[in-house]
C-alpha cells in the first residue's frame, strides 16, 4: 500500500468531496492537487465556507474523498478502512482543533496522557507533565478544561497534539477563538515546537500573520484552489 520513498509527506491528487443535501448534491471541494515536503509548513487560506476544514479532514484521514486520493507519507489513505486510517493517524499525525476538543471529564494532564496511552508509550504521565510544562501549564496539571482560559485550553490541546511527537500536525484555525495577544503566543508556540521536532505543519487559517510564517500557502475559494488575487476579501 506504500508508494516509493520521497521527500513529499502529504499529496492530494484530484481531490474532490461531495455531500448529498435535500436540494441535491453539494460540491465542497473540486479537483485539488498539491504536495508538501516533510518538515515544512503550509497555510490553507480561505473565507468561511471555502472548504478549508473539509480539506484538512481529508488530508488527515478523518474523512474520505468522493473523488481522487490522499497520499500520506507514501500511504494511499483510500486503501485503508477506518481502523487502518486511525492507526496511521495514531502513529504519524497530531490534530489541533479551533474549539480545542478537550475531554471535560479529564484534567489537563489526563487529556495529554490519552494519546500516549493509546500509543502504549512508556511513562505517559511523565511525558504529559513534561510537555505541559513546555507549553507553560506546569501549574495547571490537575485543572479541568472548564477551569482553564481559552488560551490555556489551546495550549493543552497543542501539548496533546505534540505529545506523541507526530510526523505531521494539522491545525484547524488554531487562533480562531483567541484574542490577538493570546493568538500571537499560540503561533509562537506552534512554530517553536515545529522547529524542535521537525514536524510537518499544515494549518487552515484566515489569520494573515499565521499564514505569512508558513513556507507555503494555498488559497481556497468555493472549494477550488485559486490564485491569491482571486480571493474574496476578508471581512
Amino acid at each position: 500500500m506504500k508508494e516509493g520513498s520521497s521527500r513529499v509527506f502529504v499529496e492530494a491528487r484530484h481531490l474532490g468531496k461531495q455531500v448529498k443535501t435535500r436540494d441535491g448534491v453539494l460540491t465542497l471541494l473540486h479537483d485539488i492537487n498539491f504536495a508538501i515536503e516533510a518538515g515544512t509548513s503550509l497555510a490553507i487560506l480561505g473565507t468561511s465556507g471555502s472548504g478549508k476544514t473539509t480539506l484538512l479532514g481529508l488530508l488527515a484521514g478523518l474523512d474520505l474523498p468522493t473523488e481522487g486520493e490522499v497520499i500520506l507519507e507514501g500511504y494511499r489513505l483510500n486503501a485503508f478502512d477506518e481502523d487502518g486510517r486511525a492507526q496511521l493517524r495514531a502513529e504519524r499525525v497530531g490534530f489541533v482543533f479551533q474549539n480545542f476538543q478537550l475531554l471535560p471529564g479529564l484534567t489537563a494532564v489526563e487529556n495529554v496522557m490519552l494519546p500516549l496511552e493509546l500509543a502504549r508509550a512508556a511513562q505517559p504521565r511523565q511525558t504529559a507533565e513534561q510537555i505541559l510544562g513546555r507549553v507553560g501549564l506546569a501549574e495547571r496539571f490537575r485543572h479541568y478544561p472548564n477551569q482553564l482560559s481559552g488560551g490555556e485550553q489551546q495550549r493543552c490541546a497543542i501539548a496533546r497534539a505534540f505529545a506523541t511527537q507526530p510526523r505531521c500536525l494539522f491545525a484547524d484555525e488554531p487562533t480562531g477563538n483567541l484574542d490577538s495577544e493570546t493568538g500571537k503566543q499560540i503561533i509562537e508556540l506552534l512554530f517553536e515546537l515545529n522547529a524542535e521536532l521537525g514536524t510537518t505543519l499544515i494549518m487552515a487559517t484566515h489569520d494573515p500573520l499565521l499564514s505569512q510564517l508558513c513556507q507555503q500557502r494555498l488559497y481556497l475559494a468555493a472549494g477550488r484552489l485559486v490564485e491569491p488575487e482571486a480571493m474574496v476579501p476578508h471581512d
